[in-house]
């Protein structure tokens, strides 16, 4: 969905600024010029896996005609122009880091390049959604790609406005900020009613009729169209369908269902197949209460926590202030060294720089042994081999665009090697799994040295191992866990996902496997992590993260009507776009939540938030077996992560895991 830049379109600007980021957008053969119908200024393209520190492109957003039918368009122009006013906002201060020099028509990304132009045809749209007050504009495809956009002075309303003389949409009745494209569903209503032959009125004002009937009256109106069905079916001829089948696709394709029962699924075949119980529905949640974030740790409140030796006399209090903010930049590569157990925390400060001493010596013996293998040993040693090419392949394509590792012989990238190849030697039971690489890479440019890096990453490794197993059993433990989690935090959505084929949660493994490096920036990443670090309020946070991210976009999946496929797409391209504040006030909402019903939810939940579980296995005799009651619910999900089975439940593991985990896009180029 590409065209040319409009060279005409150069003398367009005005003062004001727009982002938008274009997600995996469809490729078209320039064909025609189209007619411009509206025009909006300023606006600057991403890159779907655009960073910082990238430039981008500037242009304009317009609404254009052709024969093929009207879309939405950005254009391309040379030159940027940056408001006066931009400062004033924080969200706009955020897209003018990217905008400090834009690429000519010249330097697009186009490998030809030249810029492109970038449609989104009206047929493809979905919905779309205005946040920050009209700052910033989402459009989401039917297919479930989704193009983010940022403006200033409201501009995203403005744009809607214009939207209005050309598209139908009307407001979701769940989400203020969502609207949802009518002409769709008045397509289908059309097809399906004109293909049932059941009135003798205009098809077409029957269906505005129903429509707007529906939604004043759900009940009557269905209920009378209905009785038009039977009417046909008892007393017309057969039509070319069953009427109950049409029926069936009208209401499947038409409505969406604002309030679905609560359901308890399980998962697993009949026999001597293990089974995994979700349960955790029909319990009410209490309003969840607001979680303000904090101020970061800063170095006085850091040095006031240690003793005359350099102890940490109050962890406890220093992880509750990383928690509520963070760290202060300038402390995280001190502070990282006891979030990740390099450092004890009741260590002096001499027990320190020996312990630091100690731990070069035993790195560099450790990266001497693998550096001392001759080609002999290498061709005897084929799990050495390839390892070794594993890594050799993921360090050339790890975060080539961040300032740390770009440019070719970069020394930073030879010590990601390093450090990789050494902890082969440091875990070999476990090797090396790719994207293992992902979470060493921020490590390593904050700490920027070799022997540090490598410890932290110990430690982290140490906190996240059992992610890359090679049977996946965390991982599908995880993803087990996260549909019982929604079934009591949302069970509207965990009903609709399984309904949907996504019950087994596959759209959140990359989420998991290298805890959302993926989906935030370089610096909200470091953050995310630090607060997770230190196990507040749960050892399991990550899980209400998750938790948090789907019930933002719970209303967008279920009013959308989209399928796995949509969900997983979608899902992908929220990368860089979760509000990291936000979510993690949520999460920890959700935890008071829970916390306020400990007693009603399953222990799979209470094991997760870090309570002990309120039932215990009991023996063939009927007492209390002590060592099954130690194993939890959650241990059992675990033991039965892997799965032949291909049934249609909502967490089944089985031939589609294959398929599923090659398209994850888990290179990480």
């Amino acid at each position: 969905m590409w065209d040319s830049c409009d060279e005409s379109e150069c003398s367009k600007l005005t003062s004001t600024k727009t982002t938008i980021d274009c997600t995996k957008p469809e490729m078209f053969e320039p064909t025609e010029q189209g007619k411009d119908l509206c025009i909006h200024t300023g606006v600057v393209l991403r890159g779907a896996n655009a960073r910082e520190d990238e430039v981008h492109s500037s242009g304009t957003l317009n609404i254009v005609e052709y024969s093929f039918g009207k879309c939405i368009e950005w254009k391309p122009v040379e030159d940027s122009v940056v408001s006066e006013c931009q400062d004033q906002d924080p969200e706009w201060s955020l897209v003018d880091t990217h905008t400090r020099r834009t690429r000519t028509s010249s330097e697009g990304p186009d490998s030809l390049g030249r810029t492109r132009t970038v449609k989104i045809l009206f047929s493809d749209l979905k919905s779309f959604r205005v946040n920050h007050g009209g700052q910033q504009l989402i459009f989401m495809q039917r297919d479930g790609t989704t193009y983010v956009a940022f403006f200033q002075l409201c501009n995203a309303e403005s744009f809607v406005n214009s939207l209005k003389g050309f598209i139908k949409f009307v407001k979701s009745r769940s989400d203020k900020n969502l609207y949802l494209v009518q002409d769709e569903v008045e397509t289908v209503l059309k097809k399906s009613f004109a293909e049932l032959d059941l009135f003798q009125e205009n098809t077409s004002d029957y269906v505005w009729k129903f429509v707007k009937n529906l939604h004043n009256r759900p009940y009557e109106t269905t209920m009378e169209a209905f009785s038009k069905l039977a009417d046909i079916w008892l007393y017309k001829e057969p039509v070319k369908r069953p009427v109950e089948e049409a029926v069936a696709d009208l209401l499947n394709q038409s409505f969406t269902l604002e309030h679905h029962p609560r359901i308890s699924v399980t998962v697993g075949s009949v026999g001597s197949t293990e089974e995994y119980e979700v349960i955790g529905v029909g319990v009410e949640l209490p309003v969840r209460p607001p979680c303000p974030r904090g101020a970061p740790l800063t170095e006085d409140q850091w040095e006031k926590c240690k003793d005359s030796e350099g102890r940490i006399t109050d962890p406890e209090a220093v992880k509750e202030i990383i928690f509520r903010g963070g760290i202060c930049p300038s402390m995280r590569i001190e502070v990282w060294k006891f979030l990740l157990n390099y450092y004890p925390w009741n260590s002096t400060h001499n027990e320190r720089l020996e312990l630091r001493r100690k731990k070069t010596d035993e790195y560099f013996t450790m990266k001497l042994q693998w550096r001392t293998l001759t080609p002999a040993q290498e061709s005897r040693f084929s799990d050495y081999r390839e390892r070794k090419s594993l890594i050799e392949k993921d360090v050339n394509r790890t975060d080539r665009t961040h300032p740390y590792y770009t440019g070719d012989n970069n020394p930073h990238l030879e010590q990601l090697y390093d450090i990789l190849m050494t902890y082969v030697m440091y875990n070999f039971d476990l090797g090396y799994v790719q994207g293992m690489s992902d979470l060493l890479s921020p490590i390593l440019f904050l700490m920027d040295n070799e022997v540090d890096a490598f410890w932290c990453f110990v430690g982290f490794m140490n906190r996240v191992g059992t992610n890359f197993e090679m049977d996946q059993k965390g991982m599908k433990t995880q993803l087990c866990q996260l549909y019982t989690l929604l079934c009591t935090t949302e069970p509207q959505l965990a009903y609709y996902l399984n309904r949907h084929d996504s019950g087994n949660m596959f759209f959140c493994f990359r989420w998991l496997l290298v805890l959302f490096k993926r989906e935030f920036s370089a610096i909200d990443i470091l953050k995310l992590w630090e607060i997770l670090w230190t196990d507040l309020p749960c050892k399991n946070f990550h899980m209400l993260v998750c938790a948090a991210i789907l019930d933002t976009e719970k209303n967008i999946l279920i009013e959308n009507n989209y399928g796995f496929t949509e969900i997983l797409k979608h899902i992908n391209d929220l990368s860089l776009h979760i509000e990291l504040p936000w979510t993690v006030a949520k999460a920890e909402g959700i935890y008071y939540q829970l916390m306020s019903v400990a007693d009603q939810i399953p222990d799979e939940i209470r094991v997760m938030i870090g309570l002990e579980p309120l039932h215990r296995a009991t023996s063939m005799n009927g007492s209390d077996d002590e060592a099954s009651g130690n194993n939890t619910r959650v241990k059992e999900a675990s033991s039965n992560s892997r799965r032949n089975s291909s049934s249609s439940a909502n967490v089944t593991f089985g031939e589609n895991e294959v398929t599923f985990e090659r398209g994850l896009n888990l290179s990480y180029i």
